[in-house]
């Protein structure tokens, strides 16, 4: 005959296993410390299942997109230095295009011998070495001066180089490249031209306070720029009292200036922005428009009338932005130059003077000079004529040193 167990019995045999599967078993070794062994969670433990974590949701007032508007990514291709970064990240972003693409290039500071491409792009400049897994990414923004100087190269021994030098955050760098191909000023002149193209479009991706932008209450226009509105009675609420201006809104920024001082004025790019939001001020309703750290940090805000407008352009600052950011203007253009034309195309065709040759009882005074001792055989006398300073042969009776010049000027 055979018992069952009873459910307390059953009960108490699973607690046993279960406090003998956690407690360790007498042994008769020695116990030895170790850091890679960890105790292993009990079967009760092991088996609960804990929900994963999710944030709390956010308050209305920053998910209704008519009263904050979040901007776009940051954009670093042009700010920073990355030095052997992931293939993808050497791909071009939206709005940024190839300019020049220069081949046998030599990192000269960094891996001197090794060859490599160097890449101009409208917003930095890149090095990819043909061999292995380096690479060099400088943004234009970083670049302090560029000057060609002598350099030793394992590859093409001492040649002239370009020197780069640049500044990414406290820190200094200096890169030195080398063309390999003999007699090409490109890399140079490449180069050159584009970082000073860069310099002189800041307006495009800068934010900047009290510039020369404004021109008989009118908005100077960068290429590329159109002004979509023109909003006038807009209050800047710098100051306790406010200050009367113009709102200008177009496809690459934003732009207020007072009425009664032009330069008093501003210029919001929209890759500096980071907030556009309605809100509550002293003064009533405002627009408010943060920027981004790197730019200052700052916090402008503007009264419209009516009020009832601010949505309206609310909607249309994150309209014009959205469509900037598929496409954005960074300020940097190029034009390829026709090519030369070709040697046939350059030939003319041979054309007669039409010369009359007419016959006349001139008097020629060099006529008269050789008329003389053509042969060389008579010996004249030598006189020094003070008007040239020089000895010479004697003249014929009636002509001087100022006939001959004249008739040789005519």
């Amino acid at each position: 005959k055979t018992s069952k167990p009873s459910p307390r019995q059953t009960q108490q045999n699973s607690s046993s296993q279960l406090l003998s599967a956690v407690s360790p078993r007498p042994s008769s070794k020695p116990p030895t410390k170790s850091l890679l062994s960890l105790p292993t969670l009990p079967p009760l433990l092991s088996s609960l299942k804990i929900p994963p974590w999710s944030p709390p949701p956010l308050p209305r007032s920053m998910t209704d997109n008519h009263s904050t508007m979040a901007m776009g990514q940051y954009i670093w291709q042009d700010r920073e230095i990355r030095f052997d970064a992931q293939p993808r990240l050497l791909e071009n972003r939206s709005g940024e295009f190839i300019i020049d693409s220069i081949n046998s290039v030599e990192d000269t500071k960094g891996n001197n011998g090794m060859r490599g491409s160097l890449v101009v792009t409208n917003l930095r400049i890149l090095w990819i070495a043909h061999k292995g897994k380096h690479n060099l990414s400088i943004g234009l923004k970083t670049v302090l001066n560029i000057n060609i100087r002598k350099a030793k190269s394992k590859l093409r021994g001492p040649t002239q180089a370009l020197y780069i030098m640049t500044q990414d955050a406290n820190s200094r760098f200096e890169f030195i490249f080398t063309s390999l191909v003999k007699n090409s000023p490109r890399l140079f002149t490449t180069v050159q031209s584009v970082s000073r193209a860069y310099k002189t479009s800041s307006l495009y991706r800068d934010l900047k306070l009290r510039g020369s932008i404004i021109r008989d209450q009118q908005l100077i226009l960068l290429p590329l720029e159109q002004v979509y509105n023109q909003i006038p009675d807009a209050w800047n609420l710098s100051s306790d009292q406010g200050n009367l201006g113009q709102f200008f809104i177009t496809n690459v920024r934003l732009v207020w200036h007072a009425n009664l001082a032009q330069n008093f004025n501003v210029s919001v790019p929209y890759m500096q922005m980071k907030h556009v939001r309605i809100r509550n001020s002293k003064f009533g309703k405002a627009l408010v428009i943060e920027t981004q750290p790197r730019c200052g940090g700052y916090i402008l805000g503007f009264r419209l009338h009516p009020p009832e407008r601010l949505e309206t352009i609310l909607k249309e600052i994150c309209s014009l932005h959205k469509i900037f950011s598929v496409n954005p203007i960074f300020g940097v253009d190029f034009h390829e130059e026709e090519s030369a034309p070709s040697l046939d195309a350059l030939k003319v065709a041979r054309v007669d003077d039409d010369v009359e040759i007419v016959d006349g009882d001139t008097n020629d005074a060099f006529a008269a000079y050789y008329a003389e001792g053509s042969n060389g055989s008579d010996n004249k006398e030598i006189t020094f004529d003070n008007d040239i300073g020089l000895a010479c042969e004697k003249l014929p009776d009636g002509w001087n040193m100022s006939s001959l010049w004249n008739v040789a000027g005519d």
